[in-house]
């Protein structure tokens, strides 16, 4: 994938894959092109060059609503949810135009009580702290019964307890089947349940492997702290 401004790449020949019942981490320094490629993958961006293939089908010039109804599904990194509508009415925005639509009050239950949401699921999302509306967003996601889920910093703003129990959602949702691509800061979290690393530095993917092998690797130390 190559995405150019003018004379500018913010990628460059970047190619990657997400697998089904696996969370593929996506990591880099700031403005990496983490995002932009996020904004490639789900349509709202057209690359200069290269593809976009979900579950096998060519989807580079399909706009976001129709990638969504293929199955897949995004946050952002800055949140964008409906500040005057409950909690439980953000998840039922999404469930109501995804596939399970006529069963969408189901979906909403299982979603709230999964995620921890049924205490708050009348509070406006505006009033919420940042690390809860962030769940609220991923719910809001899920509701759409995604294959394919695109997490933009999902975990900021949360505590040490509430990031715990979002690396457990982040497993159920692997085992599940879905394919997770997960970008974030939190390199504990990101080291703890991520199957496959993928390392962006001024638009190239620079070291890709298990979490274990990218963590020792001195060009993304390099990269982060920069050379000594």
């Amino acid at each position: 994938m190559t995405v150019a401004f003018g004379g500018h790449r913010a990628l460059d020949g970047v190619g990657l894959t997400a697998e089904p019942g696996r969370v593929t981490g996506l990591i880099g320094p700031n403005g990496a092109g983490k995002s932009t490629l996020f904004d490639v993958v789900s349509g709202l961006r057209r690359p200069s060059a290269g593809r976009v293939l979900l579950d096998g089908r060519d989807v580079t010039r399909l706009g976001p609503a129709r990638r969504a109804r293929c199955g897949l599904a995004r946050t952002f990194q800055r949140l964008e949810l409906f500040g005057r509508l409950s909690v439980r009415d953000n998840l039922r925005v999404a469930a109501e135009l995804g596939p399970e639509r006529r069963r969408a009050d189901r979906v909403v239950a299982e979603l709230l009580d999964r995620l921890g949401l049924a205490p708050i699921a009348d509070a406006h999302a505006d009033t919420l702290p940042t690390g809860v509306a962030r769940l609220v967003e991923v719910g809001r996601a899920l509701a759409a019964r995604p294959t394919l889920l695109l997490l933009d910093e999902p975990a900021a703003g949360q505590d040490g307890e509430e990031t715990e129990r979002f690396a457990a959602l982040l497993r159920s949702l692997a085992g599940d089947g879905v394919a997770v691509v997960l970008v974030e800061h939190d390199m504990g979290l990101v080291m703890s349940v991520c199957d496959q690393v993928h390392v962006l530095n001024l638009g190239k993917i620079i070291s890709s492997g298990p979490p274990e092998v990218v963590r020792g690797d001195e060009t993304v130390l390099a990269a982060y702290l920069g050379d000594a």
